[in-house]
């Protein structure tokens, strides 16, 4: 894939209410196997007609894409964040439609983790490198020569701040997420 802006993927809930655009190649994609993404993976494949978020191997598999290029084009009534806590510097965004995940926002930050699950199957952008493999489950190896971090890589970190200086040091605001997830059932 080139670097231009012109290239579109389009990301949608499982039922296809809630639906999403993004621009450009993503800033990186990655799998984080930090223990929050798998407590947040559990949570959210036990939500009625929750599926699975978590790779085999424990991932969370997310492309990255700088706010100013993801713009939801379709039912953004039915989204809802959900924290692991109610301090989290991050929050976890659901089509409550359907219950499938769609995004990880940062506070703060000028990037969204779009689950890439949720890009359409023939435009997903391959797997570049694994973060946070510290935090992996007990057993797992991984035998594919991906890179593979035990914390955010210095490459990892580089394109984050790549992305942030090309957009002017701007972290947009996401105004279009109402409410929380309600995962009492779960």
């Amino acid at each position: 894939m080139s670097g231009s802006t012109s290239q579109m993927r389009s990301a949608s809930c499982r039922c296809g209410r809630v639906g999403f655009e993004a621009s450009g190649v993503p800033i990186v994609t990655a799998a984080c196997h930090c223990s929050s993404c798998q407590k947040a993976g559990k949570i959210f494949e036990d939500l009625p007609g929750g599926t699975p978020v978590l790779e085999s191997d424990g991932g969370t598999v997310f492309a990255l894409y700088r706010k100013d290029r993801v713009r939801c084009v379709r039912g953004a009534e039915l989204l809802r964040e959900h924290r692991l806590s109610p301090a989290a510097p991050t929050r976890r965004v659901v089509a409550a439609c359907c219950n499938a995940p769609m995004f990880l926002e940062f506070k703060g930050g000028h990037w969204l983790s779009v689950y890439r699950e949720r890009i359409q199957p023939d435009d997903r952008p391959p797997l570049e490198m694994r973060t946070m493999t510290a935090d992996r489950r007990p057993g797992v190896e991984f035998a594919d020569g991906l890179p593979s971090y035990a914390k955010h890589s210095g490459r990892f970190m580089w394109r984050l701040l790549s992305a942030w200086a090309a957009m002017g040091f701007r972290a947009p605001k996401l105004d279009y997420v109402q409410g929380e997830l309600d995962v009492q059932g779960s």
